[in-house]
């Protein structure tokens, strides 16, 4: 990651940008929240450093959501938009893969602009395999009943193109926020559970995970709510 910050700064500390204030929430409060009324539907932005809990708070909403009324949430995810390895080796930026750069912003904009419209019956959306490294295209489908869409991944606030394009599209955005020990536990987990050798998985933290996260601490717009995870 180039240009991003060497050190881990408190989110306290950056989330006044344009002198916007975010306002700290839980995860019942965001259920709660997005279960009040509102016509039309709804695009959810949740975003956040990698091992932050992006995923497992997209779908912990979208799975209360539906507990009330079933299929009324759906979670698109930013990692359906991986370039596929082959692109990216081609690009010799492989080692990198997960940096802004190895993603399809126009892609995935496309994607939440034709969820936005809502004027299709169904819509197929793509859906990355963590297990296989690769994104399997229309793997999901969306109805047009559908209400909220929670979209979840790391660069959905990132404050530069192509990223910013995204934010029009958003209802409502949230930052995912937890200390840096947290995040380099979880993630050693995460690759450890993969199989990766130990140099491998420094490798992962140190070259890219943890430097894609701080680069997304400092670069993100301010979110409208911040959700703690610790």
């Amino acid at each position: 990651m180039d240009g991003g910050p060497r050190g881990w700064q408190s989110w306290r500390d950056i989330r006044q940008k344009g002198n916007r204030v975010s306002l700290t929430v839980d995860i019942n409060d965001l259920t709660q929240r997005l279960r009040a009324p509102a016509p039309g539907r709804r695009i959810v932005a949740i975003a956040g450093a990698p091992g932050s809990g992006k995923s497992t708070t997209a779908e912990a909403l979208v799975e209360a959501l539906n507990r009330d009324a079933p299929g009324q949430a759906a979670v698109v995810a930013m990692d359906g938009f991986h370039f596929d390895d082959a692109v990216l080796i081609a690009r010799g930026r492989r080692p990198w893969k997960g940096a802004p750069d190895t993603f399809d912003v126009g892609g995935l904009r496309a994607l939440l602009a034709r969820l936005r419209a809502n004027d299709e019956a169904e819509v197929a959306v793509p859906v990355f395999d963590r297990a296989i490294e690769i994104a399997r295209a229309a793997a999901a489908i969306i109805p047009q009943s559908v209400r909220v869409i929670v979209a979840e991944g790391n660069y959905m606030l990132l404050d530069q193109a192509p990223w910013r394009d995204l934010h029009p599209l958003f209802d409502l955005t949230v930052m995912v926020d937890v200390s840096e020990d947290v995040l380099r536990d979880r993630l050693r987990a995460r690759w450890v559970h993969f199989g990766l050798s130990p140099t491998e998985i420094i490798q992962k933290l140190e070259d890219n995970d943890l430097p894609n996260g701080r680069f997304v601490r400092a670069r993100s717009a301010a979110p409208d709510l911040l959700l703690r995870q610790d």
